[in-house]
């Protein structure tokens, strides 16, 4: 049996398994930590920046990923400050400035309490979430995909901008990708992107953004407590 650690989140005291994410640990618990890049059952790499959480320590805080932070016994979080919830709207609205055209961040966008968008669209076809680079099997445990570049230049290939051998062609990186999920209105034509806001309504189930509502925003990227996965 795996050992279990009490942590303390937003007050609340949580039984949960040693080697756990503070992320995983708050959404099983009920407790909603908006995130993007997460993917169940492989070990999370912090790109989204969504989840970001304060690790109290002696009285002192520190804002860290909640994906990328294991559980400890005693730990104390906050995933809902006013402080988290301005940094997680920033995130939030860079990302749908960058790609406009996937309901699963305009939906994140909307979870975040998005109101406008002070930045300029670019209806780019990839936000950096690293989804499918952590998912991409390969042939042989060789990734056909990976991050290359760094700052601006960042992006995902293949190995020197050729389809890789090592391709198995499972379709994972597809099936995980936020940017295949279209807008329910349809795709955004370049110079006429907007941040759409149409299931907003949906948030006055919730008093805080914290409490997880069940809700289906998380359907585009998988989260697994979209009624969909229920």
């Amino acid at each position: 049996m795996t050992p279990k650690v009490t942590v303390n989140i937003d007050g609340a005291n949580i039984k949960t398994a040693r080697g756990s994410s503070v992320l995983d640990a708050a959404l099983e618990h009920g407790t909603c930590i908006p995130h993007l890049c997460r993917v169940p059952y492989i070990e999370s790499i912090g790109a989204c920046r969504l989840c970001i959480v304060e690790h109290v320590v002696n009285g002192w805080s520190k804002v860290t990923t909640s994906c990328t932070l294991l559980v400890q016994e005693g730990m104390v979080i906050l995933s809902n400050t006013e402080k988290i919830r301005k940094l997680r709207r920033n995130v939030a609205e860079l990302l749908v400035s960058q790609a406009p055209n996937s309901r699963a961040i305009q939906d994140i966008a909307v979870r975040c309490g998005v109101k406008e968008v002070r930045y300029p669209f670019r209806n780019s076809e990839c936000v950096l979430c690293g989804r499918c680079v952590q998912l991409c099997p390969g042939t042989f445990g060789v990734k056909a995909i990976g991050f290359v570049g760094r700052g601006k230049d960042r992006r995902v290939e293949s190995p020197f901008d050729i389809r890789s051998e090592l391709c198995n062609e499972c379709g994972s990186c597809t099936d995980l990708c936020p940017m295949t999920v279209v807008p329910c209105d349809g795709p955004m034509k370049t110079g006429e992107e907007y941040l759409c806001r149409n299931c907003e309504s949906k948030m006055a189930f919730a008093e805080e953004q914290g409490i997880c509502i069940s809700c289906d925003f998380g359907e585009g990227f998988q989260c697994e407590r979209s009624p969909q996965n229920f």
